[in-house]
């Protein structure tokens, strides 16, 4: 798959799916200093109850991953139906973990759509894997189950995972990737970075994130659930699920929470693997638990938009609208259009106030894997 070839299938996410403004004086101060932008392209809806989370934690005296994360977890793990929740850093710190846990090293390839943004190649390429990219659905999106098959077919070199990327908040065909993936022996990860909430119809009704081996969700800034920075592997699998929670932190045999909050326990740790720094503080997870429980609330807002925007650009020519798939979060608000109409577009829109962005440009087009694979 060219550039060339990949050229009509980029196109601009309209402002439908910014979660729902609020009045209240500190996010309109937080508006005006880092946009000049009417109807930015993301706001993050952040209100009272937010705020006095973050209050509550900066009064205990205790910042860092504690009892907070720990909460959070268990709520994230109750609300997607995943029997282990572990918070880390970022979705690409998840994805790493993830593939990590897997045993997925150098010399393997993961096969992975690269219509993403890059930390899900990025993630490949930490743990000393290379990516094999598929190509998309003809219609849309998401790696194509037709494309992976084949691709699987004619790897070189063991593929020892594949990844799935559900793009703006809706599911890829999970039943026909978790056929393939039992077929040729290779677990699925889903990255679901941009769809947390969202529900897969052929899987009934699943949260996404939960169908495959291992999901790793994103709660960055602009996501349908935020905590600034952050995100959350979960998984059914305990020991995929204990190896993880091992690497997130060096390494260290122990919390840092039980050896300096626990009266019974001893300062004595040890650490047993060359693990990472991807934990959550209390801090960003103390946000996301007042998020998770305006989860339904925020989606009903961000679905509402869509479907006006729906409603609105039905009859507008050479756009193509982007389907209404059941459990559908938007995340994302996909228009589709030719390649000079787009441009046209995007730029009268940001004159007009109106934030716009590119998603994505291909990650094989990119410098660094274009030059390395020589695609």
């Amino acid at each position: 798959m060219n550039e060339e070839e990949q050229t009509d299938q980029n196109e601009y996410p309209a402002n439908a799916t910014q979660q729902s403004a609020r009045t209240e004086e500190p996010a309109q101060a937080e508006q005006s200093a880092c946009s000049t932008l009417s109807v930015p392209l993301a706001q993050p809806d952040i209100g009272p109850a937010e705020e006095e989370a973050v209050r509550r934690v900066l009064r205990s005296g205790w910042l860092t991953t504690g009892s907070e994360a720990a909460a959070f977890e268990s709520e994230v793990g109750r609300y997607v139906g995943s029997a282990q929740a572990v918070a880390v850093s970022s979705a690409t710190a998840g994805l790493h973990l993830a593939l990590d846990a897997l045993g997925v090293g150098p010399g393997d390839m993961v096969a992975m759509s690269p219509y993403t943004f890059v930390s899900t190649a990025h993630a490949v390429r930490r743990v000393g894997a290379d990516p094999l990219f598929c190509d998309i659905e003809p219609d849309g999106y998401h790696i194509d189950p037709t494309a992976l098959e084949r691709t699987l077919i004619q790897a070189q070199r063991p593929v020892r995972a594949i990844v799935v990327v559900h793009l703006g908040g809706a599911a890829c065909p999970m039943s026909d990737i978790l056929t393939i993936g039992r077929k040729h022996g290779i677990p699925v990860v889903e990255d679901a970075a941009q769809a947390f909430g969202a529900t897969d119809p052929d899987s009934g009704h699943a949260r996404v994130g939960t169908i495959g081996t291992v999901g790793v969700y994103s709660f960055y800034a602009n996501k349908p659930l935020t905590t600034g920075e952050g995100g959350m592997l979960v998984t059914d699998n305990e020991e995929l699920a204990a190896r993880a929670r091992l690497m997130r932190h060096h390494g260290i045999d122990r919390p840092v929470w039980d050896r300096y909050r626990n009266p019974a326990a001893t300062w004595e740790y040890d650490v047993i693997e060359a693990g990472h720094k991807y934990n959550l503080p209390d801090l960003l997870a103390a946000l996301g638990r007042v998020q998770l429980a305006r989860t339904e609330e925020l989606a009903a807002a961000r679905r509402q938009r869509a479907h006006y925007y729906l409603r609105e650009l039905a009859d507008v020519p050479g756009l193509r609208l982007p389907a209404d798939h059941p459990g559908h979060v938007w995340h994302l608000f996909l228009l589709r259009m030719p390649p000079a109409q787009r441009n046209r577009v995007a730029a009268d829109l940001q004159q007009n106030g109106i934030g716009v962005s590119l998603h994505f440009r291909p990650v094989h087009c990119m410098t660094y894997y274009a030059e390395r694979y020589r695609l």
